[in-house]
């Protein structure tokens, strides 16, 4: 079974590093909001902090999910340790829809109840959390090498992460100059619903990946098709099943071929040919040369899912 990694050394530890000091940058700047949002009575920033939380989450995931892969599988983890990554997102994910419903739910008090906010205070912290975005987005960006996608989610998540300062800054200007306060708990909602839509998707992929579910991107029927008219020899294939782990995407399947000359280069050619087109670099093929029959032929075709346990 050819394993095929596409990311060098190198390119590995520009992204190790980047990410980094992208989380360090991330993280300090949470705590300053945190405390920011505690000092002046602003739930905006507290809801900023939260959000930059999914932020230091989703920078810490990558950089785990960057160090984990290096690690050698073992004969008691076949896989390494990649599926832990997709483990701690899915707690992250829990997490940050608590601290939603939390802010959502002080807000309503606020309304309620209003409290009094420090405006400069609130000013000076949501700039230098602006500061502190532009700053991590920026160690994501810069460089040539390639980024992998763990390093471009993340330069996603920060810039979702701006759109929240720049909230808590426009709350702040209005509470300096109107005295308005309400304007703090509204703009809060607004960026809570912001984390929970990260959270939902978050929450969306990791169970999909933990249920060992087939990759949203991936057409299970289209890739049937293309496989048997790329490859002459290919008359049928079935028992497809695709998994994720960590970032991999691997697959087992059946591929009834005309009998081959060389069986060995249709199995390279079937190979590369998942690999070229579905990025899929560990895939384990069964070559059979009868039809498939039996309950089990159209199982893919139904359900996308590793449903049945093969033994190789």
């Amino acid at each position: 079974m050819a394993h095929t990694h596409s990311h060098a050394p190198s390119s590995q530890d520009g992204n190790a590093k980047r990410l980094t000091l992208a989380f360090g940058v991330t993280a300090a700047f949470m705590i300053i909001e945190v405390i920011g949002g505690l000092v002046s009575g602003s739930l905006a920033l507290l809801a900023d902090a939260g959000h930059m939380l999914t932020d230091a989450a989703a920078l810490l995931f990558a950089l785990l999910a960057v160090v984990f892969a290096r690690r050698p599988p073992s004969h008691g983890r076949t896989f390494g340790w990649l599926r832990l990554t997709t483990l701690a997102a899915f707690v992250n994910a829990i997490a940050l829809v608590l601290i939603t419903i939390l802010i959502v739910w002080e807000a309503i008090q606020r309304f309620r109840y209003p409290q009094p906010v420090a405006g400069v205070t609130m000013m000076v912290v949501a700039v230098a959390g602006l500061i502190a975005n532009i700053l991590a987005f920026w160690i994501l960006h810069r460089g040539s090498e390639e980024k992998n996608l763990n390093v471009r989610a993340a330069a996603l998540h920060v810039l979702g992460d701006l759109l929240g300062s720049v909230g808590a800054i426009v709350a702040a200007l209005v509470i300096l100059w109107t005295g308005w306060t309400p304007i703090d708990p509204i703009l809060s909602i607004v960026v809570s619903c912001l984390v929970l839509r990260s959270a939902w998707r978050l929450l969306q992929e990791s169970v999909n990946e933990l249920l060992e579910g087939a990759p949203a991107t991936l057409d299970i029927p289209a890739l049937k098709h293309n496989l048997t008219r790329s490859i002459p020899e290919v008359r049928d294939v079935h028992h497809i099943h695709v998994w994720m782990v960590g970032e991999k995407p691997l697959m087992t399947l059946h591929v009834q071929v005309i009998p081959p000359h060389d069986h060995d280069a249709l199995l390279g050619r079937i190979q590369h040919f998942l690999e070229h087109h579905y990025a899929i670099a560990h895939s384990t093929i069964q070559m059979e040369y009868t039809p498939c029959n039996g309950p089990d032929c159209h199982l893919n075709e139904i359900a996308s899912g590793h449903a049945h346990h093969h033994h190789h």
